[in-house]
């Protein structure tokens, strides 16, 4: 005999199933809200993932690539990989790469536990730091003001800009964003 935890799995499932055949592109959370709103059943997200699970319910939705270096539906996305993986440079100012690394700080709940972020721009022919910056945000603008500031340390250089993390839009036209 089932208990009366397993009829209401058992009724929730078979709302779930009707559901999800009327709208494949739904998730359990998705799902969980029409059950409340529609069917009126107050239902947890986590029995609603368990039920999902066992019965193998699954959304559909599938997920474009806006990347630089995959396939995109947008050509915008793609940037062409001018560097071609070519970490060699036979002058100064002739490549330059960067990135963002993040370091963490602080022990338990201390108020002055936290993260900053150092982004470098490296010149190729000698490895040495063209401009650093570091802040406590790891975004664009960071990566912006680290550019800025080799520009500044390097007036009239023209290179090659390889960054994995930069828009491609708002570089300058001797970049690379791969």
């Amino acid at each position: 005999m089932d208990n009366e935890n397993d009829v209401l799995n058992k009724r929730i499932a078979e709302k779930m199933e009707q559901i999800h055949d009327e709208h494949p592109d739904m998730g359990y959370r998705r799902i969980r809200d029409i059950l409340e709103h529609d069917y009126n059943i107050k239902v947890n997200d986590k029995r609603v993932l368990r039920i999902c699970r066992k019965k193998k319910i699954r959304s559909i939705i599938k997920h474009r690539y806006n990347c630089c270096t995959k396939p995109a539906s947008d050509p915008a996305y793609v940037a062409e990989n001018i560097l071609n993986r070519e970490f060699h440079a036979d002058k100064l100012n002739e490549k330059w790469v960067t990135d963002v690394s993040e370091f963490k700080f602080g022990t338990g709940e201390d108020e002055r536990k936290g993260k900053i972020y150092l982004n470098v721009i490296l010149d190729l022919c000698d490895r040495r730091p063209v401009a650093y910056v570091y802040g406590d945000h790891n975004d664009n603008p960071l990566v912006f003001s680290t550019f800025d500031k080799a520009m500044e340390n390097t007036p009239g250089a023209t290179p090659i800009f390889h960054s994995d993390y930069a828009e491609e839009k708002t570089m300058p036209k001797f970049c690379c964003v791969t």
